[in-house]
C-alpha cells in the first residue's frame, strides 16, 4: 500500500476517532469492560486484549466466550486456532449465504465480498495487522456455523427497517441530543478542549514515529471508551446485529450440549459477550476463569519512520525517477 494509499484510507477512522471525542465522556482512570480492556502503559507496553471466560454448570459442561476482534495481530489467530483445538465444538459467528463454500485446509482463505468485509481488510492493511478470516482455520473439523445465513439477517433487517446505517445514525442522534446527566453541566467547558486535544493527537500520529501503532493506540482508547457510552455495544439490544445473532448462537449451543459436547467454545466478536453471558446464566452456567489475550501490540517502535517522513521520502524517490528518465529519453518506461 503506498503511502498515498494509506492517507486515504486513514480518513474514515479519523472521522471517527473525531466524532468520538465529542460524545465521549472525558475519563480519570482506564477503561475496560468484562471482554474487552485496553493495558494502558503509553507508548511502552500497551496493549488491547480480549478475554477467553469459561462457564460451567451443574453437569460438568464448560463454555468459553471467546471473544475476538476482527482484525488483530498474526500471533493472536494462532494462538486461537491452537487453543480451539482444545474444545469439542467451536461455534463461530458468520453472516454467510446459505450455500457458501467453507475452506477445506487451513491454507485456504475465506472468500468475502461484503463491505464491512472490505473494511475490515482496509483497516488490517492500514494497521500492519490481519484480517481474522486470512488466518483462523475454519476448516477444523470441530468449527460449526452459529449465527443467521445471509438470507435471513437481510430479510430479518429489512423486516424492522435496520440497517448499519440508520442504527448508526440513531445512536449519533442520540448521543447529540441526551449527553450522559453528568456530562451536561461541564459539556460546553470540556468540548473546546475535546476537540484542540483531538486535533493535537492527529499531528501526532502523523509527526512522530510509528504511525500504524501510534493510530492503533489512539483507536484502541477511543473502543473502550466507547463502551460505556451511548454509541457502545449496549445500543445494539435488541437488534438483529446483536440480538438476534446471539439467539442463533445460543441454539447452536444447546443443540451441542445436547449431543453431548462437554467443552465448548463461542467464537463471535467482544460487542456480543455482555448478551450471551447473561443468556449463559439463564441456564445455570457460573463464571470460573478467565484468560486474557493480547489482540494488539501498541509498543511504539521509535525506529520506524512516521508518515510525514515516509511521504516525504516516497516524493523525493518520485523526483528521483523523474530527473533520471529525462536525463535518459531512451530509459524503458
Amino acid at each position: 500500500m503506498t503511502v498515498r494509499s494509506r492517507c486515504v484510507a486513514v480518513v474514515p477512522i479519523f472521522l471517527a476517532l473525531f466524532v468520538q471525542s465529542l460524545l465521549a465522556a472525558p475519563s480519570t482512570a482506564p477503561s475496560q469492560s468484562e471482554f474487552l480492556r485496553f493495558v494502558d502503559k503509553g507508548s511502552t507496553g500497551s496493549k488491547l486484549e480480549t478475554a477467553d471466560v469459561a462457564y460451567r454448570n451443574a453437569d460438568g459442561a464448560t463454555v468459553h466466550l471467546v471473544a475476538a476482534v476482527h482484525v488483530g495481530e498474526r500471533e493472536y489467530y494462532q494462538g486461537l486456532n491452537q487453543n480451539f483445538k482444545l474444545r469439542d465444538a467451536v461455534l463461530y459467528e458468520m453472516v454467510k449465504p446459505r450455500d457458501a463454500q467453507m475452506p477445506k485446509n487451513a491454507d485456504e482463505k475465506m472468500q468475502t465480498h461484503s463491505g464491512v468485509s472490505d473494511i475490515q481488510r482496509m483497516m488490517k492493511d492500514m494497521l500492519g495487522l490481519e484480517f481474522q478470516l486470512d488466518v483462523v482455520d475454519y476448516s477444523a473439523s470441530n468449527f460449526v456455523h452459529a449465527d443467521l445465513d445471509a438470507e435471513t439477517f437481510e430479510k430479518m433487517q429489512a423486516e424492522r427497517g435496520e440497517s448499519f446505517m440508520t442504527l448508526f445514525l440513531q445512536q449519533f442522534m442520540k448521543a447529540l441530543t441526551n449527553p450522559p446527566e453528568n456530562d451536561k453541566a461541564t459539556a460546553q467547558d470540556t468540548a473546546p478542549a475535546t476537540l484542540d486535544q483531538s486535533l493535537e493527537d492527529m499531528i501526532k500520529i502523523f509527526t512522530r514515529p510509528d504511525m500504524e501503532r501510534q493510530i492503533k493506540l489512539r483507536l484502541a482508547r477511543q473502543m473502550i471508551d466507547m463502551e460505556g457510552g451511548p454509541m457502545g455495544s449496549n445500543a445494539l439490544n435488541g437488534t438483529v446485529l446483536l440480538t438476534e445473532r446471539n439467539k442463533a448462537a445460543i441454539a447452536a449451543l444447546d443443540t451441542a450440549l445436547k449431543n453431548g459436547k462437554k467443552d465448548v467454545a463461542i467464537f463471535y466478536g467482544a460487542a456480543h459477550m455482555p448478551e450471551l453471558s447473561q443468556l449463559l446464566a439463564q441456564r445455570g452456567f457460573k463464571p470460573i476463569a478467565t484468560e486474557w489475550r493480547m489482540a494488539w501490540d501498541l509498543t511504539i517502535r521509535p525506529d520506524a519512520p512516521s508518515a510525514v517522513e515516509k511521504a516525504l521520502t516516497e516524493m523525493l524517490k518520485g523526483l528521483s525517477e523523474d530527473e533520471d528518465d529525462n536525463a535518459d529519453p531512451n530509459r524503458p518506461k
